[in-house]
């Protein structure tokens, strides 16, 4: 792979990243489209901190209130503010929503990394949850009265988290499952987007210096640093 190889993956995995259109299947679908070398699961991993970078950034404000909230000392709910209550009570279903792509992934990863890495899988599965996502979007159109992000729960939660763990599966957009999921537990389109980013922060983290960390001890399919860095920052 060469720089300009890695500048152009780093802009597809940026740009589709924030749409539901699956930057995992891009990465997949582009180097085989222009007969490039297989990049290798660390470089998409670098990708995906990069976009996370961009996430944080683009979220500090909210990200900074959720943990302001948890830095009250008056614990019992009946003490403190609604606005508090609610970013609190927020802060915990994102947590919990971890939970399904969590077990998920530590336990499966690497079979799904190893069987569903192919075009045709990348294929059928944009189809069938880009179908998904408009029949979630007409629903949506449907419900007259959406449900505030800060009335979130706890079966809310566990469905949207469920929904990101199948997103491990190249070709099927983190984004635009949760967003559907978000969608179908009747959240607005704003709502529903801003908690697929939030909840998508601590997963790619967690998943990219896991694979970072576990690629540099066995110290196999390394590129130059070089390579790395013009992926990261396109």
């Amino acid at each position: 792979m060469n720089l300009i190889q890695a500048t152009i993956l780093g802009a597809v995995q940026g740009l589709t990243e924030f749409l539901p259109i699956s930057s995992s299947g891009h990465l997949v679908l582009f180097p085989q489209l222009f007969g490039w070398d297989y990049q290798g699961l660390i470089f998409d991993t670098v990708l995906h901190l990069g976009t996370l970078v961009a996430v944080i950034v683009f979220f500090r404000k909210k990200i900074w209130i959720l943990f302001k909230s948890l830095r009250r000392k008056c614990w019992p709910n009946e003490c403190l503010d609604t606005e508090t209550i609610q970013n609190r009570g927020l802060f915990l279903m994102i947590v919990l929503s971890m939970v399904p792509a969590g077990i998920i992934g530590l336990y499966f990863g690497d079979y799904i990394e190893a069987h569903t890495r192919s075009a045709y899988i990348v294929a059928i599965s944009l189809i069938f949850w880009g179908i998904i996502l408009a029949v979630a979007d007409y629903f949506s159109k449907r419900v007259e009265v959406k449900k505030p992000l800060g009335k979130i729960n706890w079966k809310n939660a566990l469905v949207i988290g469920c929904a990101q763990a199948v997103a491990l599966i190249p070709g099927t957009s983190r984004s635009g499952i949760t967003m559907t999921a978000g969608l179908f537990s009747k959240f607005s389109k704003e709502d529903a987007a801003e908690f697929s980013f939030l909840i998508s922060i601590p997963i790619i983290a967690a998943a990219g210096f896991s694979n970072l960390l576990k690629l540099y001890s066995i110290g196999s399919g390394l590129l130059g640093i070089e390579i790395y860095l013009a992926g990261f920052l396109a």
